[in-house]
């Protein structure tokens, strides 16, 4: 049986968060904020609609009819011309016929000349019009897709990126902003023209499809079965037949629906979980949510510890110490304790929550700072009495606003560090960063702000072309200066790029 997901969405328009995709009402003008929300009520993933396509779908329908009505003007006019024209030749049908045929050839080539005129105009508002609505939609869909890279930064789940895609390139900009999956609408033809092509690009596992109607699938159902890992059903009245044709699991978009349907909606053995309003008006209770479907007999996603409490040494005290460490650079953060309601909470909800001994009470982290420790792993040591936990770190984990409670040095002995390769590439940014916030007469990183991105990318394929030539070289040493030194230039190009190591290495990682 599939492990049923709580998946909330945010339909994204103009910036702000709308409450669906018909439906362009505000919900919320700050979209991390629901982020933030989501992150703290232990959601299972989060989808994102790019809405702002819709303007310019809106404007196309638009001009279309505009079009079609002074289309349907111009016929009248030309009609009544013609009336006209009749009107005049009976009048005249006393007077020369030589003189009356070459006033009617005037007055023809006249008429022409006119309505050629006026359709090259026609043509030449129109295509400036498509021209500015394509400006306008590239403008709106940047816009969103950066929406969407904070979006992807700040979640703490998997984020599917959907909407607005109509070529490969959208896909390709969805995954590059961060998010783990893109979803293809199968009701338009050319999201299924490109299936194919994104599957074998980016991999099967980063591809869904969203439908309407279980006969998209069934017509299409090879395709999906090949290049699709899963489904995005839009119409909850649809999962029995999309049972009956294919064998993808998928989740239901669901507006509003009774707890008691939700249970019945989770037995079916392919829906692999809920999205939609349903989830967003109550994301508060998703804890209490997944508790009664453990009740029924339905799996839901949460940490399954492989210990139990009693697993544990205790100390005098009935307490078993925490090491907190940062699952990125590995810091460690903190130390405190856990007693065996602080433990159950934790795997319940996925945040660290400790025992407080100097105030005797349980003591969720973050609760009242907002710093948060949103759990990765927990770990337990040879003689099972201390647990090291690494957690995604809101924040500074030290209530001084510290990143680390360690920094009261007792004693050092001069010693060569074995540096973090991640932390020397820290550093180093930060020192570029530095350099471009606060120059320095001299400096070689301030020569290439000011001369800009042309020079910073001059350099950089200069360097590059030296890691070539140094390769060719049997003496090891060349290449590692030269990748140096190109590393140290693509990191001037990261700071004038705004691109972190952590956006680097959190690509690399999801490849």
């Amino acid at each position: 049986m599939l492990v049923k997901k709580f998946v909330p969405c945010i339909y994204l328009y103009r910036g702000h968060a709308v409450r669906s995709l018909k439906d362009t009402s505000v919900v919320e003008t700050q979209p991390l904020r629901l982020v933030q929300l989501y992150n703290e009520n232990n959601a299972d993933g989060l989808i994102v609609f790019d809405m702002s396509g819709m303007d310019t779908e809106y404007a196309a329908d638009t001009i279309y009819e505009d079009t079609t009505h002074e289309n349907a003007m111009h016929y009248d006019t030309a009609h009544g011309n013609t009336m006209h024209e009749d009107t005049a030749h009976e009048n005249t049908v006393h007077k020369s016929a030589a003189h009356g045929n070459a006033m009617h050839e005037v007055a023809a080539r006249e008429n022409a000349a006119c309505e050629n005129k006026g359709m090259i105009h026609e043509k030449a508002v129109h295509a400036g019009t498509a021209h500015e609505n394509v400006i306008r939609e590239d403008a709106a869909h940047e816009e969103a897709l950066n929406i969407i890279k904070e979006i992807c930064a700040a979640a703490e789940m998997n984020v599917i990126g959907a909407g607005n895609v109509r070529r490969m390139e959208d896909v390709k900009k969805l995954i590059y902003a961060g998010c783990n999956k893109a979803v293809l609408d199968f009701e338009k033809e050319g999201n299924i023209a490109i299936a194919e092509e994104v599957s074998l690009k980016f991999g099967r596992d980063k591809i869904l499809a969203s439908y309407e109607k279980a006969e998209t699938v069934s017509a299409h159902k090879e395709l999906l079965e090949q290049y699709v890992s899963e489904l995005i059903l839009m119409n909850p009245h649809q999962i029995r037949e999309t049972e009956s044709v294919c064998g993808l699991p998928f989740l239901v978009q669901i507006n509003q629906i009774a707890l008691n349907k939700l249970m019945e909606i989770f037995a079916y053995a392919q829906v692999s979980g809920v999205t939609g309003n349903t989830i967003n008006d109550n994301y508060g209770d998703l804890t209490v949510l997944k508790g009664l479907c453990r009740e029924n007999g339905i799996m839901v996603e949460n940490f399954e510890a492989a210990y139990q409490w009693g697993d544990f040494k205790k100390n005098s005290d009935g307490m078993v110490p925490v090491i907190v460490q940062d699952y990125r650079t590995l810091e460690v953060l903190m130390m405190a304790y856990m007693n065996e309601e602080a433990y159950e909470q934790t795997l319940r909800t996925g945040r660290m929550t400790y025992f407080s001994r100097s105030r005797n009470e349980l003591w969720l982290k973050g609760e009242t700072s907002g710093h948060y420790q949103y759990v990765k792993s927990l770990t337990g040591d040879c003689d099972m009495d201390t647990i090291l936990a690494k957690v995604s770190q809101v924040g500074a984990a030290c209530h001084t606003g510290a990143r680390s409670c360690f920094f009261n040095e007792i004693a050092r002995k001069d010693y060569e560090a074995a540096e973090n390769p991640l932390q020397v590439f820290e550093d180093v940014l930060h020192v570029i960063k530095d350099r471009k916030l606060h120059p320095k007469e001299g400096s070689y990183t301030n020569y290439l702000f000011d001369k800009g991105i042309d020079k910073i990318l001059k350099k950089l394929g200069e360097e590059a072309t030296e890691i070539v030539i140094a390769a060719k070289n049997p003496n090891a040493n060349e290449i590692k200066y030269e990748i140096s030194d190109f590393l140290y230039h693509m990191m001037v190009l990261m700071v004038e790029k705004d691109v972190s190591w952590e956006e680097i290495t959190t690509e690399l990682a999801n490849r």
